[in-house]
């Protein structure tokens, strides 16, 4: 058993290492370290992924490590999940549709020791691509086009474990080995000019990354329970490099020069806290809200200013982000029933701000709506396993910038075996 656990987690790590790199084609993923990632499973994915205040044996919950002493001690719980999507980009007049997949996470969880729950698995954290052009026009020097692009992202690999330490209190920690590297590439394509300059931005990540929380469940009544959860992420400095590099070409001559650009502890994780809310009534019927602030607003970012590459503030703001969802089982019970009636409807809503500056403005902000359900897939070993599939719809828009609307299909599979039942032989 525990060499199947070790085993699944080295394909979850190598998996995810080598497919998540697709996360994202958006020019907004150029500032700060690129867009965040969606860090919640596919059971809350459909509920906008809402999950602070979330306690379900059946499902895995990462949002809030607290979460795992829920897991009962006969289960083995698995989930990954996949993910499709296209994004229109509008700018002006301009349109264009761009379309990606990727494979985002695997997670388990079972029960180590009575009351304590233990979780691990590959979770993505950030996701840097894009590649597109701009024209500038001078009149001294005529008409110049640009090349931007970027790579790469940060990802985690994570041991978890979650105590409930009295009937209604239960705490837990996510402990990450946070890694990746982030490429970003700014050349000329044509120029009537005769020096051009090629500007390339490296830095790699080899980090921890620490998060703790907490939920109490409180019964009303004998059928109904309230639950409020509450997380904290532990900032730090990563300890890290960035690199700019320039390159000097001068069309004439034929010579290059290069000067290279080197920050110490470049990059930070901010503190984050959450706090979230869920209120179940019979079994039947999840409403839960949470909301989230990250304070990257105190955290100095590298950028190239006056012939300087060196750390300045001001380049990211605090995120604010809020999300609301209900999930509705209409038969909670396993026996009996249509299988209609097994099956999760689940909806939500959400509503962040960016966490990062264009020149000075505050970027999009981000309005997004998902509906979804759970399948539960019956076979004659197995009726506790669940099929999750869930669509979202994001926008994200500012005045003068780009606009975003995306369309996202989640794909997630949760295994949910007995792999600890005692059998008995008569």
């Amino acid at each position: 058993m525990k060499l199947s656990i070790i085993g699944c987690l080295l394909m979850a790590a190598t998996a995810t290492g080598a497919w998540a790199q697709g996360g994202t084609k958006s020019p907004y993923s150029q500032y700060g370290i690129g867009i965040l990632s969606d860090q919640s499973q596919s059971a809350s994915r459909g509920m906008n992924g809402v999950g602070l205040a979330l306690r379900n044996g059946s499902n895995v919950n990462t949002l809030n490590p607290a979460s795992y002493s829920s897991v009962d001690s006969l289960t083995m719980l698995f989930d990954m999940g996949l993910t499709g999507q296209m994004t229109n980009f509008k700018e002006g007049s301009v349109r264009r549709n761009v379309s990606l997949a990727s494979f985002e996470y695997v997670v388990g969880s079972f029960r180590a020791w009575k009351n304590v729950g233990v979780t691990f698995g590959v979770l993505p954290y950030s996701n840097v691509g894009y590649d597109y052009q701009t024209v500038s026009r001078s009149t001294q020097t005529g008409t110049l086009t640009e090349s931007y692009s970027g790579s790469g992202g940060l990802h985690q690999l994570f041991l978890g474990a979650g105590w409930r330490v009295l009937p209604p209190l239960s705490i837990g920690f996510n402990a990450s080995y946070l890694w990746g590297s982030i490429d970003r590439t700014v050349s000329p394509v044509s120029s009537v000019a005769s020096n051009t300059l090629t500007k390339k931005y490296t830095t790699t990540v080899n980090s921890y990354k620490l998060d703790v929380g907490l939920q109490w469940e409180q019964p009303i009544g004998r059928q109904d329970r309230l639950t409020i959860g509450a997380v904290m992420g532990i900032g730090h400095n990563l300890k890290n490099n960035a690199e700019m590099t320039i390159v000097s070409q001068n069309s004439v001559s034929s010579i290059n020069d290069t000067t290279l650009f080197r920050v110490a502890d470049a990059l930070s994780l901010p503190m984050s806290v959450g706090i979230g809310a869920a209120y179940t009534h019979k079994g039947k019927l999840t409403v839960a809200a949470d909301l989230t602030l990250d304070k990257w607003g105190s955290k100095d970012f590298p950028v190239y200013q006056n012939g300087d590459y060196k750390l300045l503030g001001g380049q990211l703001e605090d995120r604010t982000k809020v999300n609301i969802g209900l999930d509705y089982l209409p038969h909670p019970d396993l026996q009996g029933g249509k299988y209609l009636e097994h099956v999760h409807y689940r909806f939500g809503v959400g509503y962040a701000t960016p966490y990062y500056n264009i020149n000075g403005q505050n970027g999009p902000k981000e309005l997004s709506v998902s509906a979804g359900i759970g399948l539960p897939i019956v076979n004659v070993w197995n009726n506790r396993s669940v099929l999750n599939i869930s669509g979202q719809w994001i926008r994200n828009a500012a005045d003068g910038f780009i606009t975003e609307n995306t369309f996202r299909i989640n794909i997630g599979i949760t295994f949910n075996e007995r792999w600890f039942m005692k059998w008995k032989v008569n």
